[in-house]
């Protein structure tokens, strides 16, 4: 494939110029796994290392080379084998906080997590049976939306939901400038309605909780069974992240069923996710109302009037506090 076909932008060749003249080539990270990579490149796939310095310079957001990155490389004589020398600046990443530390106390280290790199396009895939979670839509949002990145939300198992039709437009109503659709991902004529989003160079991503039907989606859009479905649930066994190339151009990346994301955001990535809320707060007597018990709450208001929705507000409060406590610790570990 050529590296237009891959996702090549200028935006990336202006950065590659300098590492041009040393020799180096530009790859595509397809699929990592803890220190090995899979790569594509013009000549094809290849198997890759990284140079040690890039796991030793910390920060808070790490420049680990993640699945999506653009890497400059170096090829072993004689081999099909590669050296990461450098990660491109990325135009965008998806990031949560990192596992680990004493997240529930507020306490422990707050670093990024990036969990995929130079993303054209979104889908947020949520079930229609026992996941159907407003909650968990929200902060999927969130996450992509900090990222400036298109979202689409899909609803998935419509065969398994009488009244998909009415959750559809209860969705609809909360993102109104989001594309929401519905379908059985079983059925492949479905899922073919998803290829007007496609185009050779264009990457695309797929979020959601494990069972949502992502990896069901994947085989569907290649024709075959490339990703394994869980045995009873139809909860998939993606165990990492995958970019994959789809037979009509375009790329898809895969990811693992998270149920839970710690948000790695601020208080205005929220707003594009809580455009109504963030509106109606305007109206509020003092600029930090926290829409709880302050006089003359233009947000409390609007819930007891029915212009709002309380479940909606008390969400957004309480992602609201987790990126403030986020914050916090941001500031902190800076100061060290």
């Amino acid at each position: 494939m050529s590296l237009k076909e891959l996702g090549w932008h200028p935006y990336f060749s202006r950065q590659f110029s300098d590492f041009r003249k040393m020799g180096y080539r530009p790859a595509r990270i397809l699929s990592a796994y803890k220190k090995s990579y899979i790569l594509a490149t013009k000549n094809g796939e290849m198997e890759a290392e990284a140079r040690g310095i890039l796991w030793y310079e910390r920060g808070e957001v790490p420049i680990i080379p993640v699945v999506g990155d653009w890497v400059a490389v170096s090829i072993r004589p004689g081999e099909k084998k590669a050296s990461i020398h450098a990660v491109l600046k990325r135009k965008n990443y998806f990031s949560r906080r990192a596992a680990g530390g004493r997240k529930r106390t507020g306490q422990g280290e707050a670093i990024a997590q990036i969990i995929a790199a130079n993303i054209d396009l979104a889908f947020v895939v949520a079930g229609l049976d026992h996941d159907y979670n407003l909650q968990r839509i929200e902060r999927f949002l969130a996450l992509v939306q900090k990222s400036t990145v298109r979202p689409v939300i899909i609803l998935n198992k419509t065969d398994r939901c009488s009244t998909y039709r009415q959750k559809k437009n209860e969705v609809q109503r909360l993102f109104p400038e989001i594309t929401v659709t519905t379908m059985m991902a079983l059925d492949s004529r479905q899922v073919k309605k998803m290829k007007n989003f496609f185009r050779p160079g264009l990457t695309t991503a797929l979020l959601g909780s494990s069972g949502v039907g992502k990896s069901t989606i994947i085989n569907q859009l290649l024709g075959y069974n490339r990703q394994t479905i869980g045995a009873g649930k139809g909860q998939h066994t993606t165990s990492r992240r995958e970019l994959i190339l789809l037979p009509e151009g375009g790329l898809i990346m895969d990811n693992p069923g998270m149920r839970e994301i710690q948000l790695w955001a601020g208080e205005q990535d929220l707003r594009l996710t809580f455009r109504d809320i963030d509106e109606t707060s305007m109206h509020c007597r003092f600029r930090d109302c926290r829409h709880q018990h302050e006089p003359d709450c233009a947000v409390r208001e609007a819930v007891e009037n029915g212009k709002l929705d309380q479940r909606r507000v008390q969400n957004y409060i309480k992602l609201r506090d987790e990126v403030r406590q986020l914050q916090d610790r941001r500031i902190k570990r800076r100061k060290k």
